[in-house]
């Protein structure tokens, strides 16, 4: 595949991810400060994300198997992932996150666990297509092409 189908191929996937509600604007934010003195900015914040979101999901785990529950510690991890999911425009898993602190606040067992499994199904979809979107940057810059600006 050339430079070119690449980078529209790219173009498109970011475009279908904002349109389907995996990022936001705040994704695009973050991509305005990469430059040449930072070209990994992104990716780099990303893999914390990835790296944090893995941590934050299993403390959830392990809070909700507690007896009894701690809904307060929960709603605090669930809180911390909300900050770091919305920091990077990871949109579905923030929207999420906000239904899971209401369930928190209600103790409400049976909905922190629909939420937690949807919380891990969202993280999932957003890190294989994010996963996806990194491969083809990786593609275009070993073609010998640009990555090019997603307005």
């Amino acid at each position: 595949m050339d430079v070119l189908q690449l980078q529209r191929k790219l173009r498109e996937h970011q475009a279908a991810m904002i349109r389907e509600g995996f990022l936001d604007d705040q994704f695009s934010q973050l991509q305005k400060l990469q430059d040449e003195s930072s070209p990994d900015f992104v990716i780099e914040v990303v893999k914390m994300f990835f790296d944090d979101s893995e941590n934050l999901l299993n403390n959830m785990t392990r809070a909700l198997g507690q007896v009894p529950v701690d809904f307060k510690q929960v709603d605090a991890h669930v809180h911390q992932y909300k900050g770091s999911s919305a920091s990077v425009g990871a949109a579905r898993v923030k929207n999420v996150c906000a239904t899971f602190r209401n369930f928190c606040e209600a103790q409400n067992l049976e909905g922190c666990v629909r939420c937690l499994q949807q919380l891990q199904h969202e993280y999932s979809l957003l890190k294989n297509n994010l996963q996806y979107l990194f491969r083809l940057q990786e593609e275009i810059q070993a073609a010998g092409g640009s990555i090019p600006t997603i307005e």
